[in-house]
């Protein structure tokens, strides 16, 4: 990272103080002429100091600090301004524009103001003709905050999959955790994937889809992380590689979004193959105990077996216990609820992985936090769970869920998250249940109902348009929904599409402070884990 820096008054004095070459870090005094008043102005660049001098030139050309200030006010308004909400709780505005905030922090713009950037391959880029951007903590943000800015963030969002394929043309896959120009392989999952899937699926243009499905394809492929065992025997054996469990439930999920994005395309072959592939997560389930578990070489189940146990970057599972991960299959709900034994076991489950104690063994990662039951809001495999009971047809105990998690778990405070932010998606996760749905499958274009937390939230859309949310009689008591109306007419689904959600127009929440156990309980009213 290179940076240049002006100061408004002439330098009279430099002196190096003391210098640590094996840290880098040097502590120097500097003399300025006159007295009063001294402005500092720094720009940065991932290219070289003349470009971040240039940046300095393009971006901050005066010595107006009011000026400077109030542009950067007004920019920060426009994109909160993207969503309205209604509300006479001003800790709750105030929790909702700062977790709005933090869903923009990251990805970060990674190019000089010309459009060079450095690449994957440490070679400098010349403008590629789109923004490039950096930071992308995909095991975190394909799950809500990509889908999040399909809505809020549609420009970005192009030039977030043209900023991936670059990579992947820079390093032979598309990112996994991208920090600075740099590939760290942190997590598990290749979870790029949903997220371009996402975008195409819900219409977005801006890239080129064949080139990033080869991207696609050729990143579920390689011989690396665990892939190769996915290939050739269907799963990947407890005693070749840790987080084997976590590992392969992630890969499933993007599996079924090659797919998808496949079967759009009018690629048969391959949809089948990664349709079958998406279906790998039932190897791991162990019918006896119903729950997810590590599966050894020979095909014997990995023992002693503790579900309630995690032991950071040992055991089978990637910062959480098999109580959290037997959830993790958000595109095939109906497929997870039939190997359960049927909807009244799967929700017997289900309401027990939020009653059971709120135990962490010894050695467990620091990164499960924010517990009910065994429930971990602070950390993303769970973020989805309160949501699968309106698959199951009992929308109001996600209601019920997903308001003490927004009331309980996010505040004004300093310590108003229960978990790592993680580049938005906590954040993410309040921002959309707020306004009460939430997207279970990252990439079938569904958001699911929970329960509206505001009066009204009202999202600015592209083209001009405007979807605004309502909820009548809401309150702390009245968090169950009553009945729906979408323009006026009724609205028995329990979920409402992103097409739906485009073409802009009101969606009425009715609320109250019992269940109406009627409401998205027919089968034909619940959400499905299939493209609209």
């Amino acid at each position: 990272m290179f940076f240049y820096t002006e100061f408004s008054k002439v330098i009279k004095k430099f002196e190096i103080l003391a210098e640590n070459e094996e840290t880098g870090k040097i502590t120097a005094r500097i003399e300025f002429e006159g007295n009063g008043e001294l402005l500092a102005k720094t720009a940065i660049s991932p290219v070289s100091t003349e470009g971040a001098k240039n940046n300095l030139m393009a971006e901050i050309s005066n010595w107006d600090f009011e000026t400077v200030k109030n542009q950067a006010t007004e920019k920060w308004n426009t994109e909160l301004g993207k969503i309205k909400i209604g509300t006479e709780n001003l800790a709750g505005k105030k929790t909702f524009y700062t977790a709005l905030y933090h869903t923009m922090i990251a990805p970060s713009l990674f190019n000089d103001a010309n459009g060079d950037y450095r690449g994957t391959d440490k070679e400098v880029h010349q403008n590629p003709g789109h923004q490039t951007y950096t930071i992308f903590s995909l095991w975190d943000t394909y799950r809500a905050a990509h889908p999040l800015f399909t809505l809020v963030q549609p420009e970005r969002t192009n030039d977030f999959i043209n900023s991936m394929l670059d990579i992947y043309d820079q390093q032979g896959k598309l990112p996994v955790w991208h920090l600075h120009g740099n590939e760290t392989n942190t997590m598990v999952g290749y979870h790029a994937i949903p997220v371009i899937a996402d975008a195409y699926l819900k219409g977005f243009t801006g890239f080129d889809a064949e080139r990033a499905y080869e991207a696609m394809k050729t990143s579920a492929t390689l011989d690396e992380r665990g892939i190769n065992f996915i290939k050739t025997q269907g799963f990947i054996p407890a005693d070749s590689t840790v987080e084997s469990v976590a590992m392969a439930l992630e890969y499933a999920i993007d599996d079924w979004c090659i797919a998808a994005m496949a079967r759009a395309m009018g690629k048969t072959e391959d949809a089948e193959i990664f349709s079958k592939r998406a279906k790998y997560y039932q190897f791991y389930f162990d019918d006896n105990i119903k729950f997810m578990r590590g599966k050894m070489a020979d095909g014997t189940w990995r023992t002693p077996f503790n579900p309630i146990s995690s032991q950071h970057r040992v055991d089978d599972f990637c910062e959480g216990n098999s109580w959290q991960y037997t959830w993790l299959v958000p595109h095939d709900v109906e497929g997870l609820i039939k190997i359960h034994g049927g909807e009244e076991t799967f929700l017997a489950k289900l309401d027990s992985l939020f009653s059971i104690p709120s135990i962490k063994v010894e050695g467990a990662s620091a990164d499960i936090t924010g517990l009910i039951g065994q429930y971990a809001h602070g950390n993303e495999p769970s973020h989805h769970i309160s949501y699968l009971y309106a698959f199951a047809g009992q929308q109001w105990k996600t209601a019920e869920k997903v308001r003490e998690i927004c009331t309980t778990m996010y505040s004004d405070q300093p310590d108003g998250l229960c978990g790592n932010e993680d580049c938005g998606q906590m954040s993410a996760w309040y921002v959309l249940s707020s306004m009460g749905f939430y997207p279970v499958n990252p990439a079938n274009g569904v958001y699911v109902f929970g329960s509206p937390l505001f009066e009204e939230a009202e999202i600015a859309l592209p083209g001009g348009e405007t979807f605004k949310i309502t909820a009548e009689n809401n309150s702390k008591t009245n968090l169950f929904i009553q009945s729906v109306t979408l323009n006026g007419g009724p609205y028995k689904n329990s979920f409402i599409t992103h097409k739906e959600i485009l073409k802009g127009g009101k969606l009425k929440f009715i609320m109250g402070n019992q269940p109406n156990p009627e409401f998205g309980a027919n089968p034909g009213n619940r959400p499905k884990s299939v493209v609209y």
